[in-house]
């Protein structure tokens, strides 16, 4: 086949087969007689393989390490090999369209916090709309953003421990009236008296294993919780930091 077909055949530009020809990755057949080149099964299979491995995010150089190792290989097992690549691209696919299958299906459609898996869909969905408290939109922001930065097992770990955290109409109550008491904070001093109030509900809707499991300094002054204070009102930093100390506590008792 000509150099046109060869690159029909596997989906890319006559430029790009070019290319790889000039990068060593592709190898150029021997020209006949009358000038023109012919490609075979071998190079379709080897040009596939580069773009599989390419659109895998490898880059050339990863390639040319790969098709290296490929050298000795015999056809059958270059092609068994390039079916598992394709394989497991196809299972990736279905995996992120029922994914957003899930996200479009969900009950009251898709959060203002953007794209999350479906089962956060379905936490921020039995806690009911929350629109009017900016404690709870800012509480959902942030899972949003942990959930997207989290490693998968982290992940898991942390959206059970928040269904179980919420999963009767009472602890879902218990939280509404957190938030509310948090919002009713949003110009309030740390010597507020409902403060005390506020962090004790608080408390009593943060599951303990939320905490890490060592012994934390829950001082304003240690890095992570002077930023997380940091975006509140003194009132409500206040209400936060003891409530983690009430949980913590709880937690050594």
């Amino acid at each position: 086949m000509r150099i046109g077909e060869l690159a029909d055949a596997v989906g890319v530009t006559t430029r790009t087969v070019r290319h790889y020809h000039h990068q060593g990755l592709l190898p150029e057949p021997e020209r006949l007689a009358n000038g023109y080149r012919t490609y075979t099964l071998r190079h379709v299979v080897v040009l596939a393989r580069i773009r599989r491995l390419t659109e895998l995010g490898l880059g050339l150089a990863e390639v040319r390490d790969v098709l290296a190792d490929e050298a000795g290989k015999d056809l059958a097992e270059v092609l068994q090999e390039l079916d598992a690549d394709l394989a497991r691209q196809e299972a990736a696919i279905r995996e992120r369209r029922a994914r957003r299958r899930a996200l479009l299906e969900a009950e009251g459609g898709l959060p203002s916090e953007g794209p999350v898996s479906p089962e956060l869909v379905e936490l921020f969905a039995g806690m009911g709309d929350v629109s009017g408290s900016p404690m709870a939109v800012r509480d959902r922001e942030v899972l949003a953003l942990m959930e997207g930065t989290m490693a998968p097992e982290d992940r898991e770990r942390l959206l059970g421990t928040l269904r179980g955290a919420l999963g009767s109409p009472e602890a879902v109550q218990r939280a509404q009236r957190a938030y509310a008491l948090l919002d009713d904070l949003a110009d309030a001093g740390a010597d507020d008296p409902r403060v005390a109030e506020t962090a004790r509900v608080l408390a009593a809707c943060m599951p303990a294993e939320l905490l890490p499991e060592e012994d934390v300094d829950l001082d304003p002054g240690h890095p992570f919780l002077r930023a997380l204070y940091a975006d509140f009102a003194p009132g409500q930093a206040e209400a936060i930091r003891l409530a983690l100390r009430i949980v913590a506590r709880g937690r050594r008792a």
